[in-house]
């Protein structure tokens, strides 16, 4: 008797795809944003409220057929469309009138549980957002939202075709964009940054690319010391984060 396997579904960039997860399903349904296509749940407990969205009782194997291989899935699942479309100039509009304001940008970072790392890291010390390039980076996924447990519903992840041509527009709107960089002259500390910042994060390896760089105001680095002298990009971007609103904090 030969089982016959389900097709598995997959996320196409830009269609609609599988969050999964309680954070993740929770905070898109808390989302007036997030257009919901299906509500699913595997197993006993409680949903959570739905807003109205019919939700179906699936057997185990029904749900993880419909998911990535291993996903961490806590027997609750949402089919949903990509969160819509935002710009540089939405951004700079939001930070127009405040004192201090960050956005984190990410010179083609290509993990998805990196780049939803930093959404959750982005979401807890209130980043405006996280802006990313068009090619060469993580697209909206599950596993992206699963990463960010619910930041990817409270931080917008921008994707800009041209990131030199937007840090240009960042700083044209009153940003000052540091460079995260091992060659940095001076620490984050150091560089005692003030008033609206992007900080910018390449890819593991090979870091920054030289146009990035150029179009920085200025290289910065962590003060690492260690026997190993890097930090995976989602943890530098957690620590930068933290440096840059207790600095701030300080200087207040």
């Amino acid at each position: 008797h030969r089982v016959e396997q389900r097709p598995r579904e997959r996320e196409q960039p830009g269609g609609p795809y599988w969050l999964y997860g309680h954070h993740a399903v929770d905070a898109a349904l808390a989302n007036p944003e997030r257009k919901i296509l299906r509500l699913a749940q595997s197993g006993a407990g409680d949903l959570p409220a739905g807003g109205g969205h019919e939700r179906e009782q699936v057997p185990r194997d029904i749900l993880e057929s419909w998911l990535p291989p291993g996903a961490v899935h806590q027997g609750l699942a949402a089919k949903v469309h990509p969160l819509p479309d935002r710009g540089i100039e939405d951004v700079i509009a939001e930070a127009e009138g405040q004192e201090n304001a960050q956005v984190m940008i990410l010179d083609q970072v290509t993990d998805p549980q990196n780049v939803g790392a930093i959404l959750r890291s982005a979401a807890a010390f209130g980043a405006l957002a996280v802006i990313l390039t068009e090619r060469h980076a993580a697209p909206e996924s599950g596993a992206l939202a699963k990463a960010a447990s619910g930041g990817l519903e409270h931080v917008p992840l921008i994707r800009v075709a041209n990131l030199a041509r937007a840090l240009e527009l960042l700083k044209k709107g009153g940003f000052w964009i540091a460079g995260l960089a091992a060659e940095g002259s001076q620490t984050l500390a150091e560089a005692k940054l003030t008033g609206k910042v992007g900080l910018a994060l390449g890819a593991e390896g090979p870091g920054l690319r030289r146009l990035t760089r150029e179009h920085c105001d200025l290289l910065v680095r962590l003060p690492t010391g260690g026997p190993i002298d890097h930090l995976n990009v989602s943890n530098a971007a957690a620590v930068a984060l933290y440096e840059l609103v207790r600095s701030r904090g300080e200087q207040a």
